[in-house]
C-alpha cells in the first residue's frame, strides 16, 4: 500500500515572475484554449461592442445588424492600427479605423476605404477583419483565438459535468437568463495562477472569511469542503440567504432543485473562470492576465430579471463575495512579492487539504512543455518538467477528489 506524503511541493517561484514564462502562457494557454470574453447581454443592440485583452491578442465583439454575436482581432487589415481604442462602445452600420478610415461592416467584411474603387483588384473579402472563433454558454460569450479549437464541449462544458456530476445541475440555474445585478473589476498585483490556487482551495478560509464561514460553517475547519463530485457546501442553520450577515436573499431561482436548495457550490473552469452557484443568484468571475505580476478579475453577480427590475437592494448579497473577493486578492498581493525571494525559489508546500492544486501546477506545466524562462544551455539540462520533478517529493501532482470551497 502506497502513502502520499503530507506536504507536496508547488510550482517554484519564478513561475510567477518570469516574464518568459508569462509569455509562453499567453501563447500556449490563453491563445490556445476557450476564453470567456464577455457577457452577452452587455452587447444587446446591433453595433455595440466590447473589446477584451486574450493573451497577447486584444480581441474585438460586436453583434452584427441580424442579432449575431462575431468575434474579430482588433486590427485594422490596413497598417495595423488598433481599431477600437474604447473598451466598450456602439457603432451605428460600421467599425472605422481612426487611422486612415479603412471601413469594416459588423460581419467584418471590407467596405470602404478611401480611393478603394480606384483599386478593384482588391478582395474585400481577403483584406476584412480577422475572425476569432466564438461560442455562447450560460450568458457568456466564449472566444479561443486557435486555428483549431479544441472540443468546448469537452474542454469547458466538460469541467462542469466534471465538478458537479451532469449537464443538468448548472442548466437549473439558466445563468443565460438571469440579469446583471452588479459588477465589479479588481485590480490584482498578483500572477494570475496564484488566483486560480486561492480559489481552488479553502485552507485559509477559517483565517480570512469570517463572513463566509459564517453562512457556510464546514469551510470554518479549513479543510476541504468539497469532498467529492455534486457535493455543495450546506447553509448554516440559522443563515437565511447567501448574505453578507446571513439575512434572507430573494427566493430560490425557478429552475433550482431541492437538492441544490440551501447549498453552494463553485466550478474553475480552466484558465480563467470560476462560477458560483448558490439558490437565487449566480456569480462568475473572469480572470483577465495583464501581467506576470498583475490580473484583472471581473466579477459579475447575475439574479432574476425580476428581481432586478424591481430596484430591490443587493447590497446585503453583493457584500458577501464582495469581502470574499477583496480578502482573497490581499491575501494573493501578500503572496506575490515572495515569489521573487530565495525563500521561494524551490516553490512552497502543499498540505492534504491543498493536494488538489498540484493537478493544476501538472496542467500548467503540461501545456508550457520546455521551461521558456530557463532554456536549457548546456547539453543535459533539466527541461522544465524534469527540474518540477526535481523540486517535488514522490508523488506530487496526484489528481485528488478533494478539493476545496471554491474548487
Amino acid at each position: 500500500m502506497t502513502t502520499t506524503a503530507s506536504l507536496l511541493a508547488t510550482l517554484p517561484g519564478h513561475f510567477y515572475t518570469d516574464p518568459a514564462i508569462f509569455r509562453a502562457e499567453q501563447e500556449r494557454i490563453f491563445e490556445a484554449l476557450w476564453y470567456c470574453a464577455v457577457r452577452s447581454a452587455d452587447l444587446d443592440r446591433p453595433g455595440a461592442f466590447r473589446t477584451v485583452q486574450a493573451g497577447r491578442e486584444n480581441v474585438l465583439v460586436t453583434r452584427t445588424r441580424t442579432g449575431e454575436l462575431r468575434a474579430f482581432l482588433n486590427v485594422c487589415r490596413h497598417r495595423g492600427a488598433r481599431l477600437c481604442t474604447q473598451s466598450a462602445g456602439q457603432v451605428r452600420r460600421t467599425l472605422r479605423c481612426p487611422y486612415h478610415a479603412w471601413t469594416y461592416g459588423l460581419d467584418g467584411t471590407l467596405v470602404a476605404a478611401p480611393n478603394l474603387r480606384r483599386m478593384p483588384d482588391v478582395d474585400r473579402a481577403e483584406y476584412g477583419l480577422v475572425r476569432v472563433a466564438l461560442r455562447e454558454w450560460l450568458g457568456y460569450a466564449w472566444i479561443c483565438l486557435a486555428d483549431e479549437p479544441p472540443s468546448f464541449e469537452d474542454t469547458v462544458v466538460g469541467a462542469v459535468v466534471e465538478r458537479l456530476g451532469d449537464s443538468a445541475a448548472i442548466e437549473r440555474y439558466a445563468a443565460e437568463d438571469l440579469a446583471l445585478g452588479r459588477r465589479v473589476r479588481y485590480d490584482v498585483a498578483a500572477n494570475w495562477k496564484l488566483i486560480v490556487e486561492n480559489f481552488m482551495e479553502c485552507y485559509h478560509c477559517a483565517t480570512i472569511h469570517p463572513e463566509l464561514t459564517g453562512v457556510l460553517p464546514e469551510f470554518s475547519a479549513g479543510l476541504a469542503a468539497q469532498s467529492y463530485v455534486g457535493h455543495g457546501a450546506r447553509f448554516a442553520e440559522q443563515a437565511q440567504g447567501f448574505t453578507v450577515d446571513g439575512s434572507a436573499g430573494f427566493g430560490r431561482l425557478p429552475g433550482v432543485a431541492d437538492a441544490q436548495d440551501r447549498r453552494y457550490f463553485a466550478v474553475t473552469v480552466r484558465p480563467q473562470v470560476f462560477l458560483n452557484l448558490v439558490p437565487d443568484h449566480v456569480i462568475v468571475h473572469r480572470v483577465f492576465p495583464l501581467a506576470e505580476d498583475r490580473t484583472e478579475v471581473e466579477c459579475d453577480w447575475l439574479y432574476a430579471p425580476a428581481v432586478v427590475a424591481s430596484g430591490a437592494d443587493l447590497d446585503k448579497s453583493v457584500e458577501l463575495f464582495h469581502r470574499v473577493n477583496v480578502q482573497d486578492f490581499d491575501a494573493c498581493e501578500r503572496t506575490q512579492p515572495a515569489m521573487a525571494s530565495r525563500a521561494y525559489a524551490r516553490g512552497g508546500v502543499l498540505v492534504p487539504a491543498e493536494h488538489h492544486i498540484g493537478a493544476f501546477h501538472d496542467w500548467v506545466t503540461r501545456l508550457l512543455g520546455e521551461d521558456p524562462g530557463r532554456p536549457p544551455t548546456t547539453p543535459g539540462a533539466m527541461s522544465m518538467n524534469e527540474r518540477y520533478a526535481a523540486y517535488a517529493p514522490e508523488g506530487n501532482g496526484e489528481d485528488s477528489e478533494t478539493s476545496g470551497p471554491h474548487a
